[in-house]
C-alpha cells in the first residue's frame, strides 16, 4: 500500500492489517484478498451502484468469507448483480460459479478469456493445486472499451491484453478516478502472456491518469503520482 493522504485513509490501512474489509473511496470497497479472505485469492473489490458489482471473485475456497465480509459492511448479498472477471486465472475466477449459482449474479468477461472461464483450460489451477469448476460467462465483451452502467455509476471496461489475451481493467469516476488495474505486475512472459501487448496496455493504463489504483494483488496506490510510478515501473521492466 502506498501514498495514503489522510488520517482516515491510514485507519483503513490498519483495518487491512486487522483482516477487515474496508472502504477504499466512496462507493468502492475491498472485500477479499490474501489478508482478507484466503491466501490464494486475488484482491476482490466491490462497487456499490445500488446493485452490487464485484471486480473478480477469488480462487474458490473463500466464498463464505467473501459473503461475510460484504455483509459486515452492511450490504445485502441479494443485491449482487454482476461480477466482472478481469482475466481467466483461477485466483480471480475460481469462485465465479458459486456466486453465480447462489445469488444469480451475471458474469462478465472479455471474449478472449471467456473460453478458459467456461472450460477451465488455461486457468492455471494446477499451479495452485486447486480444482476448478467451469462457469458460464453471461456477457462477453469484445470492444477495446465497453461502458457498463449500473445506477449512478458508469464502469468502463478497457481491454488490456498482455497478462492474458482477454485481460480487462475497469475504471470509474466518482470524484476521483478509481482504476481496477488487475495484475499490473504481470507476469508477462509466455506461454499465455505477451510482453509486447503488455507494453501497449500499460501505456493505456498510464494514459487514464487514475487517482487511485486498486491492484490485483499488491494493494491500493494513491495519489495519482504513486499510481503512475507503480505502473511505469512495470512498463520500464519490459
Amino acid at each position: 500500500m502506498a501514498g495514503y493522504e489522510s488520517p482516515g485513509e491510514c485507519q483503513e490501512v490498519e483495518r487491512v492489517l486487522m483482516n477487515e474489509p474496508f472502504c477504499v473511496w466512496k462507493d468502492v470497497y475491498q472485500v477479499g484478498g490474501a489478508a482478507l479472505s484466503h491466501q490464494a485469492d486475488c484482491s476482490v473489490y466491490l462497487v456499490d451502484c445500488g446493485d452490487l458489482v464485484l471486480i473478480d471473485a477469488g480462487a474458490g475456497l473463500s466464498v463464505r468469507r467473501l459473503v461475510a465480509n460484504i455483509e459486515s459492511l452492511g450490504f445485502d448479498m441479494n443485491r449482487l448483480k454482476v461480477i466482472i472477471a478481469t482475466h481467466a486465472h483461477i485466483d480471480h475466477v475460481g469462485s465465479l460459479w458459486q456466486l453465480r449459482e447462489k445469488f444469480g449474479a451475471q458474469v462478465i468477461a472479455h471474449v478472449l478469456d471467456a473460453e478458459a472461464i467456461e472450460t477451465g483450460a488455461g486457468v492455471g489451477a494446477e499451479f495452485y493445486g486447486l480444482s476448478y469448476r467451469p462457469c458460464p460467462v453471461d456477457a462477453k465483451l469484445k470492444g477495446p472499451e465497453d461502458t457498463l452502467k449500473y445506477g449512478p455509476h458508469e464502469l468502463k471496461a478497457l481491454h488490456i491484453p498482455g497478462h492474458t489475451p482477454g485481460s480487462l481493467a475497469v475504471y470509474v469516476d466518482m470524484g476521483k478516478r478509481v482504476l481496477f488495474g488487475q495484475d499490473v505486475h504481470g507476469p508477462y512472459f509466455p506461454p499465455g502472456a505477451d510482453p509486447l501487448q503488455a507494453k501497449t496496455s500499460l501505456r493505456k493504463l498510464l494514459d487514464l491518469q487514475a487517482d487511485i489504483l486498486c491492484e490485483g494483488h499488491f494493494g491500493i496506490f494513491q495519489p495519482k503520482d504513486a499510481v503512475r510510478k507503480y505502473i511505469k515501473g512495470y512498463l520500464l521492466s519490459l
